[in-house]
This record gives structure tokens, C-alpha cells and sequence, in this order.
């Protein structure tokens, strides 16, 4: 079934794509605003399963820190050299188009090829997650995968490997050449490949969840969990936010809750891990959610300061990453080297 998202459906897409960014995934503000004003509209969505299977296929997205996005905003066609660098790499003009990762900006990102190529609703996360290595291509070793990326000053980096970890470095190291956030796009597979080792279902997901969100964004937390299909895990004011001591990227945020009890949310660049009382509650692959109290904004890892209150959330996770334990090995707390933080632990 093929589906005709209209431009008014956007702002509903993008609370939904925030909600499965856990966090993470960077704001979707900007990336909104591209589209918003775009001639394209409408845009056809296409389900995999009603898609050529034989057509070959691209995912694109944004690598690094988004927050240079809001310092200095993308170029007006970002996608385009990587598209033509794809094609003499391959051989092939890539047909189809679908999302690298679904959540945050980059569940719009790949919008903007809507207009000119077969979109499919299908990524490699179900959610936002940090590494390259995490995607579900690599994570099931589907071969003759290659990724390009943007280095700046209108060059453009070709990695074709079978390994995932050196994907991960080489494109890393390559945004940062690029200054710290570029455009990416990854090849070497087609339609019929995202059956079986991509999440399908993405946008329709983020859509019902953006519905459900705006439609409930003034009601007790309670209700709106509810709503969403989610979890009520706790409430309460941001006392205290100690940085690892093994590794500046991980945090743990407490929080003071209403009840009198102390709750901790386990961070990296995304929210791993909700604790009360000692016990894990929820844990990734789990989407947990904050939200401020008083403006029921979603945030960011980063907007989760010292004295803020907060109401936190649990989504259920993308089944596609529970169907198989190597596949979950991939987004347990443990591959972010968070030991004993499974649920129930």
C-alpha cells in the first residue's frame, strides 16, 4: 500500500520521530523547516512489501553532532554528489530511497528525496542509535555494502567493507573532516533486502505516535503514556548529573522524585537506562522518553539540566531487535559498556 503524506502531517511526523529519538538523534526543528518549505508536497510513501524488490536501494542521513546543523545550515541539494558518487561506484543509478536511522532528524532526513525517488518506509534503527556498526544491515552482514560521505569542500569519501567497525572509524573520521556533521549515504543493497534486516514500518509508527502525542500533550502524564502505548516510569526534579569517570560520554542524571523516592536515567547520547530504587526499570532497546513537566517538550540528552523537572517514559522496543540475540547484543546496555543495566537487574 502506498501512502500520501501530506505537508500537514508533518508536525506530527516530527513529534513522533522525536519520541523515537530516546533522547538522541538531534532536534528536529531545522530539518522541518527545510521541508516545510518544499514544493514537493504531497509525497508518496511506499510499503516494502508493495515495492520491486529487485530495485536498487539507498539509505541517507546525517553523521556527528547535529548541533553544527543549527551553526551552519546544510547546502540546498547535500544528498546529490553522494547519489552521483554512488552511481559510478556501482555502476547503477540508485532507483529507491529509504531512512538510515528512524529517529530524531534523520526520520525526516530522507523526505527530502522523496519527490525524486521510490521512498520506502524502512531504516536500520527503529529508533536513534550512535554508531554506524549498530545499523541492521551491518548487524545481520548483509555483503557488498559501501557507504559515501560527505568530507567538505565538495569532496566525498567511498568506504566499501564488510566490516562493520571499520565503517564506523573511517566515516567518523571522515564528518570529522567534513567539520563535525555530513551528510551520508549508504549503498550496495535493494529492496527486496529490507524484509528481512531493516525495521519496515517506521513512519507509519512515528505518525501514530505524533497523533497520539498532540492529542494528549495536555493531559496527565498518566493518560498520555497511555495514549502513546508507553510506560509511566517516574516524575520528578533533576538534583544532581555526574559524568562517568571511564568515559565522558556516559552520565547518569538523578532524579528526586515526587514520591520522595530517587530515580537515575542512565545517558549517552541517547537514554540507555531508567533506575528506581537500585532496580533497572526499562533499558534499551527500550525508548525511553523524557519530557519537561511544565511544557511537555521532548528533550534532548543535553537539555536534561540541573533543576528541571521531568516526567520519563518507556516505548517499547522495535521487535525487530528482540526476534534474535545477536541481534540484540548490538543495543543492550552492555555494547555501550554499561554493565548489570539489563531489565529486571
Amino acid at each position: 500500500m502506498t501512502s500520501i503524506l501530506g505537508q500537514d502531517r508533518l508536525p506530527a511526523l516530527a513529534r513522533g520521530f522525536s519520541l523515537l529519538g530516546s533522547g538522541g538523534g538531534g532536534k528536529t526543528t531545522l530539518q522541518e523547516l527545510i521541508l516545510g518549505a518544499s514544493n514537493a508536497w504531497p509525497l508518496n510513501v511506499h510499503q516494502v512489501r508493495d515495492v520491486d524488490p529487485a530495485l536498487s536501494c539507498v539509505a541517507i542521513a546525517y553523521v556527528g553532532s547535529t548541533h553544527f546543523m543549527h551553526e551552519r545550515l546544510p547546502v540546498e541539494d547535500p544528498f546529490s554528489p553522494l547519489l552521483a558518487a554512488a552511481a559510478r561506484w556501482s555502476g547503477t543509478r540508485p532507483e529507491a530511497v529509504c531512512a538510515l536511522e528512524g529517529g530524531g532528524v534523520n526520520g525526516l532526513t530522507a523526505l527530502g528525496l522523496a519527490h525524486e525517488m521510490v521512498f520506502v518506509d524502512a531504516d536500520f534503527t527503529g529508533r536513534a542509535y550512535p554508531r554506524l556498526d549498530q545499523m541492521s544491515l551491518y548487524v545481520d552482514k548483509v555483503p557488498g555494502l559501501f557507504a559515501v560521505c560527505d568530507t567538505g569542500a565538495g569532496g566525498v569519501a567511498i568506504v566499501n567493507t564488510d566490516r562493520a567497525e571499520d565503517m564506523e572509524k573511517v566515516i567518523r573520521a571522515a564528518v570529522i573532516q567534513a567539520g563535525g556533521v555530513a551528510p551520508v549515504l549508504l549503498g550496495g543493497f535493494h529492496v527486496g533486502d529490507l524484509r528481512e534486516h531493516a525495521i519496515t514500518g517506521i513512519y507509519l509508527r512515528a505518525l501514530e505516535l505524533g497523533d497520539a502525542f498532540m492529542a494528549a500533550e495536555q493531559e496527565p502524564v498518566p493518560v498520555l503514556a497511555e495514549r502513546l502505548g508507553a510506560r509511566f516510569l517516574g516524575q520528578g526534579r533533576i538534583t544532581a548529573i555526574e559524568i562517568s569517570a571511564r568515559t565522558m560520554h556516559n552520565s547518569t542524571i538523578e532524579v528526586t522524585c515526587n514520591d520522595g523516592g530517587i530515580s537515575r536515567v542512565i545517558a549517552r547520547s541517547e537514554f540507555l537506562a531508567y533506575m528506581s530504587e537500585g532496580k533497572v526499570l526499562a533499558a534499551t532497546p527500550e525508548i525511553i522518553v523524557v519530557l519537561d513537566s511544565l511544557s511537555r517538550a521532548i528533550l534532548q540528552v543535553d537539555e536534561v539540566t540541573q533543576g528541571r523537572h521531568v516526567d520519563v517514559l518507556s516505548l517499547p522496543a522495535p521487535s525487530w531487535w528482540l526476534e534474535r540475540s545477536e541481534r540484540l547484543a548490538h543495543v543492550l546496555p552492555a555494547f555501550f559498556g554499561l554493565n548489570l543495566l539489563e531489565r529486571g537487574t
